[in-house]
């Protein structure tokens, strides 16, 4: 853990053997696009002037088709790292402050590049037929977590889609169906949702956001034998396919502070992690005002069934877990916001002007 630092620059995180990787990747698209992006803090506690803090904020994977291409950090900490000491091998910052009543700041600045990812339908389709086995670490990713039951309602609606199919991939496309056809976004709920799936299968209602849709479809996945998982992230600036799903001004500014977007894959052997977002039709129905029927709509589903657009940024596929070091609470729902404690308390992420927290992000032409 580094000790107390103003200002540390890491150059070019991850960034050696990048290249290589996306020339083997299939898929990924030559075109790139960079964003440079700002996290500001400014921890604060209700009215009390003098507070202890600690703060885990998740930071982007290096991914075929996303890289962080540079990271600067200022800080008043006492102390920083980044570690990956999670069960899912997430990259977390950490940050502490002992109690005083001086500020608590932390001032980010990352370059991300990315590319936009589509795994070809003949490949997964090919794949798919072969019925190869299930490698030990894509299995994981069939067990049950808390926020993700894979028996009872869930168990019952994915053996009720998928009886009598034996392909993986036609098994994944009759419950991204339901999934697409019933869930619906719900503006009232808070934040990106809890992401319960065994709680929204049991009350019937499928209202929700990103994680509650996304969890439904990864439990529904796993229930039917298909390793699956939810990925965190944040919108990063303009969508090519619709406002609804990003956005910046003509200098492609944009305010992200509240534009976490949580995403899914799924694993066909042979084929690989296929990404997904069965959350996303359903915002471009409720922003658009247009229904499931709409060929605008089903053109972005026939889409979203096996490709992401890549103005968003993959954080980690972690739920209910511990963070490193060991927070008061444990273990979380999930890290798609940054989390801080003051002493055993947390803050609210879904509150950044409390919090408090900004982001902001610039795409580099």
């Amino acid at each position: 853990m580094q000790r107390r630092t103003f200002l540390k620059t890491l150059a070019a995180v991850g960034a050696a053997g990048a290249l290589p990787l996306w020339a083997q990747e299939s898929g990924i698209t030559p075109g790139s696009r960079r964003f440079l992006v700002t996290w500001d803090f400014d921890i604060r506690y209700e009215d009390a002037k003098s507070f202890p803090a600690r703060l885990w904020n998740p930071l982007p994977e290096n991914r075929p088709w996303q890289v962080l291409r540079r990271l600067k950090l200022e800080t008043d900490a006492k102390a920083w790292e980044i570690n990956r000491k999670n069960p899912y091998d997430a990259r977390v910052l950490y940050a502490e402050w002992p109690k005083s009543g001086r500020p608590k700041r932390l001032h980010l600045v990352t370059e991300i590049e990315t590319r936009d990812r589509s795994v070809p339908l003949k490949k997964i389709e090919a794949a798919s037929r072969r019925n190869l086995p299930i490698p030990e670490a894509a299995a994981f990713y069939l067990q049950p977590t808390f926020h993700i039951p894979t028996d009872g309602k869930i168990k019952a609606k994915a053996d009720e889609l998928t009886r009598g199919v034996k392909d993986r991939f036609e098994r994944v496309k009759r419950i991204y169906d339901w999934v697409t056809q019933v869930t619906f976004r719900d503006p009232k709920v808070i934040g990106c949702g809890v992401g319960h799936a065994g709680k929204m299968m049991e009350s019937g209602y499928f209202g929700g956001k990103c994680t509650d849709i996304s969890s439904l479809f990864v439990a529904l996945l796993r229930a039917a034998g298909i390793p699956a998982r939810e990925v965190f992230g944040i919108r990063l600036g303009r969508s090519h396919f619709s406002k609804a799903l990003g956005k910046a001004d003509a200098n492609g500014v944009a305010d992200i502070t509240t534009w976490q977007h949580c995403r899914a894959e799924y694993y066909i052997p042979g084929a690989g992690w296929i990404p997904s977002d069965p959350a996303d039709i359903t915002k471009l129905e409720l922003v658009e005002h247009r229904k499931y029927e709409d060929p605008r709509v089903q053109e972005l589903k026939r889409r979203y069934l096996h490709s992401w657009e890549m103005n968003w940024v993959g954080f980690n596929h972690a739920r209910d877990f511990v963070l490193f070091p060991k927070p008061e609470q444990y273990p979380i729902n999930m890290l798609g916001y940054p989390y801080v404690e003051v002493e055993d308390e947390p803050l609210d992420y879904y509150d950044p002007k409390g919090f408090s927290y900004r982001f902001v992000s610039r795409e580099l032409r």
